[in-house]
């Protein structure tokens, strides 16, 4: 990851995630740094910053607004962001701290997404946790717009729970199709609101 100011992420991952900050590199040549954050175990989260680097920028580097029910079904492509790019970045938590860690960021001052819980139906997501349910998440924001999810696993993938492995992986000439399953889907929530 790169940030654009290495002392505001500091803060942002050590008081408000609560990440213990386990290295710090100043890179050779005025470069700029290198700092790891601890994800427990052997497992860090890196934070590079430049001095030389670009401003990011939304909707290429990384997506317009966070993910959120509301965005994903009214404006699909503020959730997008351009090809090598990182989307966003999750973090596994336990299911039942889901609910007080949303609330801890809101203490925070961070903007949280509702929790959205993610199952195999036509919107993929469900309103409260069913057994179709596979991950519950909330999504915000980092001070420089990286994305971040608290994801809670709900249960194993199962082909007998809707699980499917067999999506024909979708090519760079294939945005049409994509493109047109887009306004089917559109249309199909429209007819299920006014139902």
């Amino acid at each position: 990851m790169v940030c654009k100011d290495m002392d505001r992420t500091v803060d942002f991952y050590t008081n408000v995630l609560g990440m213990e900050l386990v290295k710090t590199i100043d890179l050779p040549g005025g470069v700029g740094q290198h700092f790891f954050f601890s994800m427990g175990g052997r497992e860090c989260f890196a934070f590079f910053w430049f001095t030389e680097a670009e401003e990011r920028q939304p909707g290429i580097s990384n997506p317009r607004a966070n993910i959120d029910p509301q965005v994903v079904f009214n404006d699909p492509k503020a959730i997008t962001s351009s090809h090598g790019s990182m989307n966003h970045f999750a973090f596994d938590v336990a299911p039942d701290k889901i609910e007080e860690y949303r609330q801890k960021l809101i203490d925070k001052g961070v903007t949280v997404s509702e929790i959205m819980h993610h199952d195999t139906s036509i919107t993929q997501a469900a309103e409260e946790v069913t057994e179709e349910v596979w991950v519950s998440s909330i999504y915000f924001q980092d001070p420089d717009g990286i994305v971040l999810e608290f994801a809670a696993w709900q249960r194993e993938f199962s082909p007998s729970m809707g699980d499917r492995t067999d999506y024909v992986p979708a090519k760079a000439d294939d945005r049409d199709k994509y493109r047109k399953m887009g306004e089917k889907f559109a249309a199909q929530m429209a007819e299920l609101e006014t139902a």
